[in-house]
């Protein structure tokens, strides 16, 4: 789906609804099991599906954990063509308790799925995750970002690197702050729900 039949390119809460009823339905659970499953309250699940909720990132990555999907899997509006610009004031903002994500680009190659994001960290909470599928990479580019993965504890400074296994609880603090940096998800084969085609509504 390029576009909403009024032009304008479909919203994080548009593509979630679409895409988490039919990764639920993929995975044949209910709305009562899945909320069971996330913790996410089940008014809350079918507000989303409803394209009505109001998602925020512990909530995409806590359904991504549970579904088995990678985040695009449930977030994505696939851009056409062999040029790709993606315009910040274009892409919408998903928050979470400490960071906003921009999500730029969902590359496929083979059996493997990489998401990249914008991601700045604003320093007034910690930004935590109990893991969900993938494998992280960070490059900070400004500020300072103190990274926890299951026990352990790293500070990264301007260009400094890390990877890690997603499935490990983790979290990141900024420590001067914003932090500007850059995410990419790596999906392995056997991260994948299933190895079909992204589910997209029909176009009118």
């Amino acid at each position: 789906m390029d576009a909403l039949p009024n032009g304008d390119p479909p919203s994080i809460r548009d593509m979630l609804a679409v895409n988490l009823r039919a990764a639920r339905s993929a995975r044949g659970l209910s709305l009562s099991e899945l909320a069971r499953r996330s913790g996410i309250g089940k008014a809350t699940l079918s507000q989303l599906e409803a394209g009505t909720g109001n998602p925020t990132i512990e909530t995409v990555f806590s359904l991504s954990r549970v579904l088995e999907v990678a985040i695009s899997d449930l977030l994505d509006h696939r851009p056409r063509g062999g040029l790709t610009v993606v315009r910040a004031t274009e892409v919408e903002v998903l928050r979470g308790e400490g960071v906003d994500l921009r999500p730029l680009r969902r590359i496929e190659d083979g059996n493997s799925v990489f998401e990249v994001y914008d991601q700045v960290f604003r320093g007034d909470a910690p930004q935590r995750s109990q893991g969900h599928a993938g494998v992280e990479h960070t490059i900070v580019q400004t500020g300072g970002l103190r990274v926890e993965v299951a026990g352990r504890t790293v500070d990264l400074g301007p260009g400094d690197y890390v990877a890690f296994d997603a499935g490990e609880p983790h979290g990141y603090t900024a420590l001067t702050a914003p932090v500007h940096s850059v995410l990419l998800l790596q999906y392995r084969a056997d991260d994948r729900l299933d190895g079909r085609p992204h589910p997209v509504p029909a176009e009118d």
